[in-house]
C-alpha cells in the first residue's frame, strides 16, 4: 500500500486533488480518501451553540490516535470503521461502513502532516499552496453550499480561527512536504505526473 499525504489551507483544493489522483491512477488499482475531517473530537456532551464554538483549525480538534489506529490497520491489511461528520451539527456520525485495505491511501487535511507518526508512514507528503484569497473565495463558496452556513458566521470563523490557525501552523507545513503543488487540485500536468510515479512504484513493488 502507497499512503500519500495531502496538507494545505481550507479551500486550497485538498479534496479536489485527491479525487484527481484517484481518477489517473486507473480502474486496476484500488484507492481510498480518508478525510481528516471525520476525525474530529466528538464533543457530544456539549450543547449545539458551545459546539459551533469551538476552535475547528487547531490541531488538537482531531483524535489523532485514532487516525494513526485506522491508518495502521490498513496498511497491515486489516479493514476499518468508517468515521464521519456532520458539519451542520458539529457531531461525530460514523458508520457501521467498512473500509477495506488498498492499493492507494490517501490522507487529506489541513493537518495532514501534524503527526510524526503518520508522516513516517507516508510513501509521499505533498502541500497545496494556493494564496489566501482564492482559499477564503473557496471557502466561502463550499460553506454556503455544502454546510447551510451564512457568510458572517464564515467570516467570524474565518478571522478567529481559520486565518490565525493558518499563520501559526499550516502554512509551516510546506517545509514537511515531499512535492509542492501550486495552482489547486485542478493542476492536471502535476496530477498526469504523480499518478504515473505512483503506478509504477506500485509495479515496482509487486514484482
Amino acid at each position: 500500500m502507497l499512503f500519500i499525504g495531502i496538507c494545505g489551507a481550507s479551500g486550497s483544493g485538498k479534496t479536489t486533488l485527491s479525487d484527481e489522483l484517484c481518477k489517473a491512477m486507473g480502474d486496476d488499482i484500488s484507492t481510498y480518501i480518508l478525510n481528516q475531517d471525520s476525525y474530529y473530537i466528538d464533543h457530544s456532551d456539549l450543547t449545539f451553540k458551545q459546539r459551533t464554538q469551538l476552535n475547528y483549525d487547531e490541531p488538537s480538534i482531531f483524535d489523532h490516535e485514532a487516525l494513526y489506529q485506522d491508518v495502521k490497520c490498513l496498511m497491515g491489511g486489516e479493514s476499518i470503521s468508517k468515521k464521519d461528520y456532520d458539519f451542520t451539527q458539529h457531531a461525530r456520525c460514523d458508520s457501521q461502513q467498512l473500509i477495506s485495505p488498498c492499493d492507494v491511501l490517501i490522507l487529506e487535511g489541513i493537518h495532514a502532516l501534524h503527526d510524526a507518526r503518520l508522516c513516517e508512514l507516508m510513501f509521499l507528503k505533498m502541500y497545496i499552496n494556493v494564496e489566501p484569497d482564492i482559499c477564503l473565495l473557496r471557502r466561502i463558496n463550499r460553506d454556503i453550499k455544502e454546510r447551510k452556513r451564512s457568510i458572517d458566521s464564515i467570516s467570524t470563523q474565518y478571522l478567529t480561527t481559520v486565518k490565525p490557525m493558518y499563520d501559526k501552523y499550516i502554512r509551516n507545513y510546506i517545509s514537511d512536504a515531499d512535492i509542492i503543488v501550486t495552482r489547486g487540485g485542478k493542476n492536471a500536468r502535476i496530477v498526469d505526473i504523480l499518478a504515473g510515479y505512483m503506478r509504477n512504484s506500485l509495479m515496482t513493488a509487486k514484482r
